[in-house]
């Protein structure tokens, strides 16, 4: 069985690993936040060391388990609106186009 070592197994996080993967998260967390997670993630992953004990070599690999296979409907072509019908109810528009304000600049 492979064990993870990217973590302190049985300890909790230290408060820079916290930090680090809040960082990672792109997550500003106060110092009591910082102490909240890090309690929360060392309690997660003291649980996947629980799983990782379980022993899992007489179970077979499963990706689906519903039995259902390539569940699609048809790709029936419908008719669509116009350029005219599409552009009836526009607030504005210029050659034929929705005319909108700039994004990136005038």
């Amino acid at each position: 069985m492979k064990q993870s070592t990217r973590y302190n197994q049985g300890m909790s996080l230290t408060k820079n690993q916290v930090k680090h993967v809040a960082k990672l998260a792109n997550l500003t967390l106060s110092e009591e936040e910082i102490s909240k997670l890090g309690q929360q993630l060392s309690e997660t992953l003291k649980f996947i060391e629980q799983l990782e004990k379980v022993d899992t070599s007489k179970v077979e690999m499963t990706s689906q388990v519903t039995g259902l296979s390539n569940i699609v409907r048809t790709d029936d072509t419908i008719p669509s609106l116009t350029q005219d019908q599409a552009l009836q109810n526009a607030h504005s528009q210029k050659d034929g186009f929705f005319k909108v304000k700039a994004v990136f600049g005038e």
